[in-house]
């Protein structure tokens, strides 16, 4: 029941409410359309962080934000530091670039949006640090309520997370940290709805 898409009229519905709580809503048929337009949100010489996303992977933008040379990677920047020593300057960097991309766990249809994390490094630029966000999202994501919201990353996410960090990572994740986006400053944050299956 979590990775059915959502109909046109939900679709429409939910970026109704998620405009009138500020977000920027853009809606794309196919992953193709979806990088394209996020790469053309992207202004280059930007500063980017691209967070673990499945979705992100999946299109194929993490590869044309971090290798193309068109924008500052702050993914790069941090794999070249050292985390036992630069630990805290690391979290600088990555807390609040120009940019953050990534994507979410469940949004509902009077316009919130919900993120689970085990480490909450993805949390601070998306709330305060990034002066812009950048959340793609297949509308399978779409749920009718937070507690729906709730039931989704519990019951379909975290499985199927717990399984990719399994053989990344060679340990489990977790459900530490769940965050709800209620409202937004107009013209910070932008969610790009897919009309495909992507992510989690």
């Amino acid at each position: 029941m979590w990775d059915t898409l959502a109909s046109d009229q939900t679709l429409r519905e939910t970026a109704r409410a998620l405009r009138g709580h500020g977000f920027d809503v853009l809606m794309c048929d196919h992953a193709q359309e979806a990088k394209e337009r996020a790469l053309a949100l992207l202004p280059e010489g930007a500063s980017v962080f691209t967070v673990t996303s499945r979705t992100s992977e999946q299109i194929g933008l993490l590869h044309d934000i971090n290798e193309s040379g068109r924008y500052r990677s702050i993914r790069k920047t941090l794999l070249t530091m050292d985390r036992a020593t630069q630990r805290k300057e690391m979290t600088r960097v990555a807390v609040s670039p120009d940019w953050v991309v990534g994507s979410v766990h469940a949004v509902t249809r009077d316009g919130q949006v919900m993120i689970a994390s085990a480490t909450g490094s993805q949390l601070g630029p998306y709330v305060y640090g990034a002066d812009h966000v950048l959340w793609i999202a297949g509308t399978q994501k779409i749920v009718p309520s937070v507690e729906e919201g709730f039931r989704r990353i519990e019951e379909y996410v975290f499985p199927l997370e717990n399984e990719r960090a399994q053989k990344a990572y060679g340990k489990g994740s977790a459900i530490n940290d769940i965050l709800i986006v209620r409202q937004q400053q107009p013209g910070r944050v932008t969610i790009l709805f897919v009309r495909e299956k992507l992510g989690f």
